[in-house]
Order: structure tokens, then sequence, then C-alpha cells
């Protein structure tokens, strides 16, 4: 018998999944919160505008608060590493015991599966450059695509050389992987030298096994979720999640319901938690799992959101580097936010306030937010325009 919910007790069930049901922490941020958020969320999503914080620091600022960007630095790359970068949901840190269920997309991409056309293409057609990127690292130690000959590309960053184009291939195949960044650049080595022994003598589980993980730790993640959301989070195949979600169905681990307002089945997580309120407060990045699927952001919490980096500038509605805010159990405003580094200034171009919201609420908590996110990052002053 399928079970009905309504709206307001979905995005509970949301945003209990992804911790932002839980009260903020006492005393200072460490490996063992760290530990909890990875937990809860199962991975961040890397990427590299840099206009305010890169993107996969600040899903730690939303439910943590103010914390050391050093922690989530050594757990990724330091020798103490509890993380690693692999395609989760493009590029992310994930934590180490995920490195085996995610060894079927290695094998998958030596095949030129699952992976970039121009991945696929070198590792089809240029098995000796990739030899020769992977001898070189295994002699020399850890590189950068920025150390071989012949590494600049042509016209934007995503015109990559040849050298960048095999040392991603051997990444999606698993066999180098980061050792750390330099600034923002990848520095790839061997995964024996990177990874602690325990990770890489780990079994390798069956394809479908290891995917129907994936698929719980998307399901826990959530909360509550369609099949599409479920696939998405790891980005799955079709065919792949569609058969792991049913076979989870089966086992009574994901319970269909219905959702008031909602066209087809969502899938609840069998322990999932459904909170009389919530209270959260929080700026969410572009890429943060709770609002990365758009079409489920809008669905949930009725709020169409777009991130208009690559939209013109005189054709943008809200502005450049937008992050949602998040008040209670609503998404109550857009602020398009800039850490002016040179003039410590935290830059509040715009704040657009959503027409049902609470406005003045809202203008005060997300400046009191905003003062957190200033004195985290550094700066010294916060600049809010007047809300719109």
């Amino acid at each position: 018998m399928t079970r009905d919910l309504s709206l307001a007790q979905a995005r509970r069930i949301a945003l209990a999944a992804q911790g932002f049901a839980d009260p903020p922490p006492r005393g200072a941020v460490d490996r063992r919160l760290l530990r909890r958020v990875f937990g809860r969320i199962g991975l961040l999503q890397i990427d590299s505008v840099n206009v305010l914080v890169r993107s996969h620091y600040l899903p730690l600022f939303s439910r943590l608060g103010s914390y050391a960007p050093e922690l989530l630095e050594r757990a990724a790359w330091s020798r103490d590493r509890m993380l690693f970068e692999y395609w989760g949901h493009e590029a992310s840190l994930l934590p180490l015991d995920l490195q085996p269920l995610l060894r079927w997309r290695m094998e998958r991409a030596r095949a030129g599966l699952g992976t970039w056309g121009r991945i696929a293409r070198a590792v089809a057609d240029e098995p000796q450059l990739l030899e020769r990127l992977r001898a070189a690292i295994a002699d020399r130690g850890p590189l950068a695509a920025s150390a071989f000959d012949g590494a600049r590309g042509t016209g934007s960053w995503w015109g990559w050389s040849d050298v960048k184009v095999g040392l991603e291939a051997l990444f999606w195949c698993g066999e180098i992987t980061t050792a750390y960044r330099q600034g923002f650049e990848r520095v790839y080595d061997l995964p024996e030298r990177v990874l602690p022994s325990e990770v890489l003598a780990a079994p390798t589980p069956p394809v479908e096994d290891a995917q129907r993980e994936l698929v719980r730790i998307a399901a826990r993640a959530h909360g509550i979720a369609s099949e599409r959301n479920l696939r998405d989070y790891f980005r799955l195949d079709v065919a792949d999640a569609r058969a792991r979600v049913a076979e989870l169905t089966e086992a009574g681990e994901l319970v269909p319901v219905r959702v008031e307002g909602l066209r087809g089945t969502r899938h609840l997580w069998h322990d999932a938690r459904i909170p009389r309120s919530v209270a959260a407060r929080a700026l969410l990045s572009p890429f943060d799992s709770l609002v990365w699927e758009r079409a489920r952001t809008r669905e949930l919490f009725g709020f169409d959101y777009r991130l208009e980096i690559y939209t013109p500038q005189h054709k943008r509605v809200h502005g450049y580097y937008v992050l949602p805010f998040l008040l209670g159990d609503r998404l109550v405003a857009r602020v398009d936010l800039k850490h002016d580094r040179q003039a410590r200034i935290l830059r509040a171009h715009a704040v657009h306030v959503e027409p049902k919201a609470p406005r003045a609420d809202v203008i005060l908590a997300v400046r009191e937010q905003l003062e957190r996110m200033a004195t985290w990052l550094g700066a010294e002053t916060v600049s809010v325009p007047k809300t719109k």
C-alpha cells in the first residue's frame, strides 16, 4: 500500500537527510563532524569557480558553520586523508571506503564506456601516450599536467591539450589519482602511493552490489527521491539505476510513496526522519547536494533556480554567482555574492527575496549569515545593497 505524504513533510525529510535539521555543533569543527557530514551526504562536488570560495568548501559551512578550510584540505589531500577524488556526481571528493564501489566505473572507462568522447578516444587511440604519461609519473613522482611539455591547450580552459586529455583518461580509468592540488590544478600520482593500502586491498564487489550500495547512499542522502534523483546522485545509467531501485524496493529499503502535488511515485528511505519542524539558516552552494538537481529543487521548494555564470551579463536575472538562502524549511532568497579579497569585503551585489517569503525576517536572517560568512572567509566588512 502506497503511503501519502504532504509536500511540507517531503521537504523536511529532504532537509533532515542532508543534515539541516541537526543542532549547530558545539565547539570547534573537527574530523568527527566532517565524517558525520560525509556520512549524510556521501560526497562533495568540486567546482573551479572562486568568485566567493570554491564550491566544495561551502556545504560544510552551510551545515556546520565556521570551520578551518585546512580541515577539508587535510582530509582530501594529505597523507592522513579520509577522502579521495573521482567522478561521483561530476568531479567529487568522496570517502575512501567508496573507492571499491567505483571500480566498475574505472573498468568501464578502460573500455571507453561511460565517459566523455575525448577521453574514450584517448583510451582507444592513444595507448602509447597514456603509457608514457603513467610511466613518467611512476618514475618522477607526483606531476601536474603543466609539468609536461606540450601541456598547454588552446582557447578556453576546456581547450585541453593531448597531455591533459591523456592524464584525465588515466584518472577516469583509476590508473592515476589526485595526490594533492597546486592552486586548483590536480597533481597526479599512482594510487598505490596515495591511497591507504587497506583501501587498495579491499575486495572489488560485483557491479550490481556496488551500484546497489551507491543507490543506498543516494537514498539516505535524499531521504525522499524520484528514481531520476537516485540515479543522478552518482550519475548512474538509467537501466542500472532502475534495476537497483527495484531491488531495494523489493527488499523494503525503499518505500514507494505519493507526495501531495507531485506526479509519479517517490521513494522514501526506510529509516528517513520526518522532523516536525526544521529551523535551518544557510547559504547554499550552487552545487550543494540539496539543490544540485534543479527539477527536485523546484518540486520540493517551489524554487526555480538557475546558475547564470554562463549567461551573458545583460541577460542575467539574479546575478553571476547566486546562492539560495534556506530559512526554516523553505528557500526564501537568492544572494549574489563575491569575496573581494583585496579589499577584504564580502560583497552581496543583490539580495532577491522570494515573493511569498516574510521579507523583514529574511533580510535580517540573510544579514546574520553574511556576517558569519565574512568572518569565516576573513573579510572585514559586508556590503549589502537594497534588497529586491
